[in-house]
């Protein structure tokens, strides 16, 4: 506790870090203020029927990634998924497009063009959006819009208008944020509006699992035992986060003058889950295709058959289909995130080797025969992690809190959590005190997978 206390003293000691994280603070909070402040011309107390709508499936992603914004309507409701999105498009072209491909190896002025082409896409993605989002409120809730129950008010239109104006311009400042965040704050401003937004539901869910335990049964005992399963978890997740196979790499030894440079051994840190959280991402949006084509055939008997599997989220096939897909979009996107040939390239660029393995194609081989490696049980572990919420609703444990056992809610809060203290750490060491821990560094996503 004492140590605690003095790694607490010191991290305000720093005047650099402090400033750093008081302003991340005060731009969350403007974040979550926003979240609660309703779209002009929606009545919120008309929102029931959006909400119970997004207690699961993509759109409960949504919800979820905005911090409640999307089922309460509000001017964040697209919140910060349009960025993503945009940024997961640029980075698949980035794979395809040789302009693209150009740009990553330009440093600097390259990485710019692509952030001022990512924000470009962002708000032509939000523009197409917006208006969906309004089909879907107007669809779901039309009591709650004042210009469909009294148009003398307010017209179609100009709610139409306003609206989108709105929910874009809403984007396009969250985005801000995070980029300001990641300036002004401790970095990595985009994952943690994300992670802020999941948080923000830990605590209703937790108070409905705690008043169904004392309602239902079970009590504190059993509510001790999904705590204590809760932290199990998370270490488990920890491991996975944190989990390198480390290739050694030596340098040729090179004489100039009076000084030698090279001649050491470093290590090339890859990834047992590479791909971080993309591969329940795209699995979840796959898996909904084929409920919402049913929904076009109700009277088919596969229909029904398709409507009753892939509708229910804690039967085998659906958990199994779902686990499948996760592992194959693994690989797909650990294939596209990392590229043994430029890693070869670059290590025979510079006089680096794998010690018995030869320059050039032979270590790009040799790389890529590691990853595929160790990308299976990485692949494993996360499509078991990605299903163990199902577990956990099977033992009665409410849905919203059960969605904390794992998923992409879970790996997000654990992988910018670590970010976020190594980078506080960096700071702490950078000024001579000592880390957040007494035995080893905090790895970040310098060393770990990518939450996002």
């Amino acid at each position: 506790m004492k140590n605690l206390i003095q790694t607490i003293k010191n991290i305000f000691k720093i005047e650099d870090l402090r400033v750093r994280i008081l302003n991340t603070l005060l731009f969350l909070l403007v974040y979550r203020l926003g979240s609660h402040i309703v779209l002009p011309g929606v009545d919120p107390l008309q929102l029931d029927a959006l909400r119970q709508q997004t207690s699961g499936g993509v759109l409960g992603l949504l919800d979820m990634f905005s911090g409640g914004a999307f089922s309460h309507s509000s001017i964040f409701a697209l919140g910060i998924m349009p960025y993503i999105s945009a940024s997961i498009v640029i980075q698949l072209l980035s794979m395809a497009v040789p302009y693209f491909q150009k740009l990553q190896k330009e440093g600097e002025s390259g990485r710019k063009k692509i952030n001022n082409i990512t924000r470009w896409l962002t708000v032509i993605i939000t523009g197409f959006q917006a208006p969906g989002y309004i089909v879907n409120l107007q669809a779901q809730v039309p009591s709650a819009i004042i210009s469909v129950s009294n148009p003398e008010l307010v017209s179609p239109f100009q709610f139409w208008l306003t609206s989108i104006v709105i929910l874009t311009a809403g984007t396009i400042f969250v985005m801000w944020l995070g980029e300001r965040i990641t300036d002004k704050g401790i970095g990595n401003g985009i994952s943690l509006i994300i992670m802020i937004g999941i948080i923000a539901r830990l605590p209703a869910s937790f108070r409905d699992e705690f008043a169904s335990r004392m309602n239902q049964g079970g009590g504190l005992v059993v509510l001790l035992i999904e705590l204590v399963a809760l932290a199990a978890v998370i270490a488990f997740v920890i491991l996975l986060v944190q989990g390198t196979r480390r290739i050694p790499v030596n340098f040729a030894k090179k004489i100039v003058g009076n000084k030698q440079y090279g001649g050491v051994r470093q290590y090339i840190p890859l990834k047992v889950n590479a791909a971080g959280v993309m591969p329940i991402i795209f699995a979840q949006a796959i898996m909904f295709i084929p409920a919402t084509i049913a929904q076009y055939f109700p009277e088919s008997s596969a229909s029904q058959g398709i409507l009753t599997t892939f509708g229910n989220y804690t039967s085998f096939w659906y958990n199994f289909v779902f686990a499948t897909l996760i592992i194959l979009f693994t690989y797909f996107y650990t294939a596209i995130a990392v590229n043994p040939n430029q890693m070869a390239d670059d290590m025979k660029r510079n006089n680096g080797f794998i010690p018995g393995v030869k320059p050039g194609r032979s270590t790009a081989d040799f790389i890529d025969d590691v990853m595929s490696k160790i990308t299976l049980p990485g692949a494993i572990f996360l499509a078991l992690i990605a299903i163990l919420p199902t577990f956990a609703m099977l033992l009665n444990v409410n849905n919203n809190f059960a969605h904390f056992y794992g998923g992409t809610s879970l790996l997000i809060m654990v992988g910018v959590v670590l970010d976020t203290l190594q980078q506080i750490e960096s700071h702490l060491l950078m000024r001579h005190y000592d880390g957040l821990m007494k035995s080893g560094r905090i790895k970040g996503r310098s060393t770990v997978a990518s939450a996002v």
